[in-house]
């Protein structure tokens, strides 16, 4: 039976199992959190995102989670520098052209302060003159640091960006570093 391990990638750590990257000191990856042997990450988060990610048992079940033909939603929080106007989220709603093209249409709405917010480690930097807001954003394509490019092409640089769901998986109050064991009989 196929099953996912959906884990709580904290920031800074790689979505994948070994650091090809860089000798003398590596970065941490998932081989430090997840002793699951046969499961694979179904898509990445970038080392400077936090949150959910899907990891699956079986070939076709990754591939169909990751794939984007499939469209599969992906939300996540996004904390940004500076204040969104209607302008701004009607940009993220219709899609925005980055300089791989453009993007599907997203949806995007600022929200309060997520509650509750764990701390992160090292904390987001904090300027007394510029304010900062929070959004949630939907997509269902998952180029590279793509919520990332699609912020900063609206003027809104992001400071945090935490995946909270996938499809129809999500991250509610599971730990950072931690991770569970979901069966997927009926799900895609």
């Amino acid at each position: 039976m196929s099953r996912v391990l959906l884990f709580h990638k904290p920031f800074g750590v790689l979505s994948q199992f070994t650091d090809k990257g860089t000798e003398g000191s590596p970065r941490p990856t998932l081989s430090q959190f997840i002793d699951a042997p046969g499961f694979y990450p179904a898509g990445r988060l970038d080392k400077d995102s936090e949150g959910l990610m899907v990891l699956a048992n079986d070939g076709r079940l990754q591939a169909r989670i990751a794939d984007p033909r499939h469209k599969m939603a992906k939300t996540y929080l996004v904390q940004v520098e500076g204040t969104p106007d209607e302008n701004a989220l009607t940009e993220l709603r219709r899609g925005v052209t980055l300089k791989d093209g453009p993007t599907k249409p997203a949806t995007a709405d600022q929200i309060d302060v997520p509650d509750p917010l764990w701390p992160r480690d090292p904390p987001v930097r904090f300027r007394k003159t510029v304010p900062d807001a929070w959004l949630r954003m939907t997509i269902r394509e998952g180029r590279n640091r793509q919520v990332r490019r699609m912020v900063a092409h609206v003027g809104l640089p992001c400071l945090r960006l935490i995946r909270v769901q996938v499809g129809d998986w999500r991250l509610d109050d599971l730990a950072p570093g931690t991770w569970v064991f979901e069966e997927t009989a009926d799900r895609p």
